[in-house]
Formats: structure tokens, C-alpha cells, sequence
């Protein structure tokens, strides 16, 4: 079989059982952050980010959108893969930006504890954790919507 004539497998709708904790796990950490003090500033940037991270275009198309309309502005949208180039974000805001690169690529040992280290300096346990959990969720949306091929839909 072509991969032009390949059936693409929707995981989400295959085991929506699945699907629906997946979605239950999310929301708990979106209700942690919340409890902790993480904005959904945050969040979108932590979403966005992750989803350039693995080229999830579904997710960049939902999360893009969900972040400009949470106020989000196109120039800090524009600057995020260069973040580090930039003053535009807060130390608060890189230090979640380091954090969710560093649990999206795990990088080598040394690179990792210089990453988590200088979120430590800019982040409590709670938002630690929290932002951690950001990451991990975001990154089980992005491989189960990359395996899925979920189609970005053009705007009517």
C-alpha cells in the first residue's frame, strides 16, 4: 500500500477510552497550574513552544490560536523559537521555556542539569513540577496527534 492510498488510524477515536484520560490527565495539570499560579501565558507559550519543538502542526494551529485569543501577541509569537535572543520574556516565562525544551528534547546529562538548574532559580517546587507536567502532558498530545496525522483545517 502507497503512503499516497495509507489509512490514517485517529488513536484518539480508536481507544477514545484512552483518549478521554489522556484529556482527564490535562485538565488536572491545567487545575495545578492554576492552584500554583501558572497563568495560561505560560500554558500557550509552553504549547506553542513544545509543539514547534516536534513540528505538530494540529497542535501549533489550536495552541497559536487558543494564545492570540488569550491575548498573546503576534511579535512574542513570532520570537519564540529564539527566545534566548530576546528580551521579550519574562525570567519566569524562560525559565518554563528552558524547563519544557529540556523534558521535550532530553538533551545529555550536563545540559540537563544546567536547564533544570536555572529553572530552579526562577521557579518554586510547585511551578517546577507543574511546568514539568506542562511538558509531559503537551508532549503526549503531539505524539498522539503526529501519529494520527490529525489535518490542520484551512480557515473558511
Amino acid at each position: 500500500m502507497s503512503a499516497a492510498t495509507t489509512q490514517h488510524i485517529f488513536l484518539d477515536k480508536q481507544h477514545p477510552a484512552i483518549w478521554r484520560a489522556l484529556n482527564g490527565l490535562g485538565l488536572k495539570v491545567r487545575e495545578a497550574a492554576a492552584e500554583t499560579g501558572i497563568d495560561n501565558t505560560i500554558i500557550d507559550l509552553l504549547y506553542v513552544r513544545i509543539s514547534q519543538l516536534n513540528g505538530c502542526a494540529y497542535c501549533l494551529d489550536m495552541h497559536v490560536r487558543e494564545a492570540v485569543d488569550n491575548g498573546e501577541t503576534p511579535q512574542r509569537l513570532a520570537v519564540l523559537p529564539a527566545w534566548r535572543e530576546t528580551a521579550l520574556f519574562t525570567d519566569r516565562e524562560r525559565a518554563s521555556l528552558a524547563l519544557a525544551e529540556c523534558i521535550t528534547e532530553l538533551p545529555d546529562y550536563r545540559s540537563r542539569e544546567h536547564e533544570e538548574g536555572y529553572a530552579r532559580e526562577h521557579l518554586s517546587a510547585e511551578e517546577f513540577s507543574v511546568v514539568s507536567w506542562l511538558a509531559i502532558t503537551m508532549n503526549a498530545f503531539n505524539r498522539v496527534s503526529i501519529t494520527s496525522h490529525h489535518p490542520v483545517r484551512r480557515d473558511r
